[in-house]
């Protein structure tokens, strides 16, 4: 006996692309229960602080827009409706001064506020601009490897790789370059993102003002190894950085030209290490390194002075096109 089933009981094609729509819905709601936990809106420092109040204030003028936009465009649908014969029937109406004030004078207003606020905050929150402290600075050269960060101590003569230590509410000075690809330093709980090219060095200050480990990342593409660019962020204690700084100094490795080199070499998943001594004005000869030269001598790891590999060229493009 074949089953029948009753008609109203049969699901229509729309029917089930409306099923369809409300369970993909559903679907997304867990990850909607994570995004109170989004690091751009939890700094932990102050630069953080200001360019999560400035992206929270940007969108509440926009919504200022936005919001009464989409209640207007539901209220005429429905009060202007075929069924509706209360409505009033107005064919030949084409103009009215009050609400042509209305939607000119709001969004102008609007754009004066964000205009005034962004060239504010712009410089407030410039890379290049130190943190006014009572503390000295803490120096830190960073350099983009293929795929990895190095992070060299200057005043300390100490470097790690992929792993960034910094005493908490002691502003930060990085100074940062790049050893062959474009790359870009982000730390989102702590602050500004900055690019990284070869030949070119850019700063970034940066402050943390609660102990914790937040996570560093690289947030430009640059090869098969992007995703592995991720680091451990640590703001700690006096104590603790000085103890870090003590188990640093004993771990008996030292990072010059040579031991540059091998870190050079592309790598996935690159670990932790640290150095008890840098060759001094390493970082400096790094930005150093490209400049003057032809497409023909600039070398990657592995390849002979004179072959020119895509890559080569591209670091010489990039950083010729950077300088000027």
């Amino acid at each position: 006996m074949i089953p029948v089933t009753h008609p109203a009981r049969r699901a229509t094609p729309a029917g089930r692309a409306r099923a369809g729509r409300w369970f993909g819905l559903a679907a997304l709601l867990p990850l909607l229960a994570g995004c109170s936990s989004l690091e751009l809106f939890n700094p932990m420092g102050s630069i953080a602080e200001q360019e999560m109040q400035l992206i929270l204030v940007c969108t509440g003028l926009m919504l200022l827009v936005v919001v009464p936009v989409i209640i207007l465009t539901l209220y005429f649908a429905w009060r202007y409706r075929a069924s509706n014969t209360q409505a009033t029937y107005a064919p030949d109406w084409s103009h009215s001064t009050a609400i042509e004030v209305v939607i000119w004078t709001i969004p102008c207003l609007i754009i004066v506020v964000l205009a005034v606020l962004i060239w504010n905050s712009t410089h407030a929150l410039d890379p290049y601009r130190p943190i006014a402290s009572d503390k000295a600075p803490l120096r830190v050269e960073v350099v983009a490897l293929n795929w990895k960060w190095l992070f060299i101590y200057p005043d300390h003569n100490v470097a790690t790789v992929n792993e960034l230590v910094m005493p908490v509410d002691t502003p930060v000075a990085f100074k940062l370059t790049s050893e062959s690809m474009m790359n870009a330093f982000f730390v989102p709980q702590l602050g500004s993102m900055v690019y990284t090219m070869a030949g070119m060095q850019t700063r970034l200050h940066l402050i943390g003002h609660t102990p914790g480990t937040y996570a560093g990342m690289s947030s430009a593409y640059s090869g098969s190894g992007f995703s592995d660019m991720k680091f451990p962020a640590r703001v700690v204690t006096e104590d603790d950085f000085s103890a870090w700084l003590a188990q640093a100094r004993s771990s008996g490795a030292h990072l010059d030209a040579a031991r540059l080199s091998e870190l050079e070499v592309p790598t996935h998943g690159a670990p932790l290490q640290r150095f008890s001594g840098v060759d001094t004005g390493l970082f400096d000869r790094i930005v150093g390194r490209y400049h003057g030269m032809g497409d023909d001598e600039i070398c990657l790891p592995g390849e002979q002075p004179g072959a020119t590999s895509k890559t080569s060229s591209l670091v010489a493009s990039a950083s010729r096109t950077a300088e000027n």
